[in-house]
This record gives C-alpha cells, structure tokens and sequence, in this order.
C-alpha cells in the first residue's frame, strides 16, 4: 500500500527526528529504520525536503490537537493556556519544534505544510478575536496582536531550547518567564483552575 509506505516513512523520520536530531535525519537513515530499500523514499517523496516538511506538517498537526484542548474557560483564559501549549510542546518537542521552523530544511509552500501552519495561527488568531471581543485590547488589529504574541512565544521556547537564557533561568523558572511575558500582553494570570 502506497499510503502504508509513506507513512511509515514518515514515522520512521519523526522518530529519528525526535531520538537524534533534524541532522541526523537524511533519506538513506529513513529508509534503513522504515526497513525499506534506499531508493524507497524518492518513490514516495521528491526528495529530503518534501519528506521533512510532510514531518514538519505532523508537528503543526499535533500543536493544533493540543489547541483544540482548550475549550473550556473565559476566552482569556483559553488563550493564556493556548500560549502555555505552545511553550510546552517546544520543551516537549525540541527537534520538531526546530524542523516545524527551518525554511533551510522545508518547503513552506508546500501545499499541506502551508495549509496545517496557517491553521494553528487561524486558532490562535480566533483566541485572541475572542479575548479581544471579551475587552482585552480591543483597539489593536488582532492579525499584528496575534503575530507579536506568537513572536514572543516563539522567541521565549527558542532561548530557552538552544541556551540563550541565563543559565540562572533553569527549567522551573521557565513557567516563571512565560507567565510574566504572557501578562505582559494579557494582564494578570488567571486564577489556577481548582481540583
């Protein structure tokens, strides 16, 4: 089965991917985990490129399920956790949160890729609509407020992952960082859900 076989490439890939690095994953290594002759890739994909970004659309795919989560609370306190899930699957997620955003390494055009990442931003982008519809900065465009927001996520995960950070800003601090960064945009945190 044709799509058997791509897919298998696929979870052969993200599983390199995730045990030793978007370096490590190249077509002959992909092919040796899926258990498939060298030039079974080329038979599926056009090439290294298209194989990781159909990777890449799996990581936009899993942060929108983590999205899709989110639908209790007030439209604040969804998008607070929205932002949270972002950071979080970063952490969780290093070497796929990295390949998700190498232009170098994926075709950002490509049709699938493209549509799962605008996705993930148009629910972000609906969170912050609905908290800006709820009186949080109602004033300001709510693409640029959405960009900035995800700017600012991005830029906290990517410090964080690749040591950018203090090292006096150890894991547990992290949390910290991302609730003063998300006041800084949302106000105070929310009130912790109880038990």
């Amino acid at each position: 089965m044709v799509t058997d076989a791509r897919q298998r490439l696929i979870d052969s890939a993200t599983a390199l991917l995730t045990d030793e690095g978007v370096e490590a994953v190249t077509l002959r290594r992909i092919a040796r985990e899926a258990g498939v002759s060298h030039g079974a890739p080329l038979r599926h994909f056009a090439g290294r490129t298209e194989l990781l970004s159909a990777v890449a659309t799996t990581g936009f795919a899993e942060l929108r399920r983590r999205g899709e989560d989110l639908a209790t609370g007030s439209p604040r306190e969804r998008l607070f956790a929205m932002c949270r899930a972002y950071i979080e699957f970063a952490l969780a997620n290093p070497a796929m949160f990295e390949l998700m955003f190498r232009r170098d390494l994926v075709d950002a055009d490509e049709p699938e890729l493209a549509s799962t990442n605008t996705a993930v931003f148009d629910d972000f982008s609906r969170l912050v609509r609905e908290a800006q519809a709820d009186g949080w900065r109602s004033d300001a465009d709510p693409t640029v407020l959405t960009a900035s927001l995800w700017a600012a996520l991005h830029g906290l995960a990517t410090l964080w992952l690749w040591g950018g950070l203090p090292d006096a800003l150890d894991r547990g601090r992290v949390d910290a960082a991302l609730t003063v960064t998300l006041e800084a945009y949302l106000g105070p945190s929310p009130p912790a859900p109880q038990p």
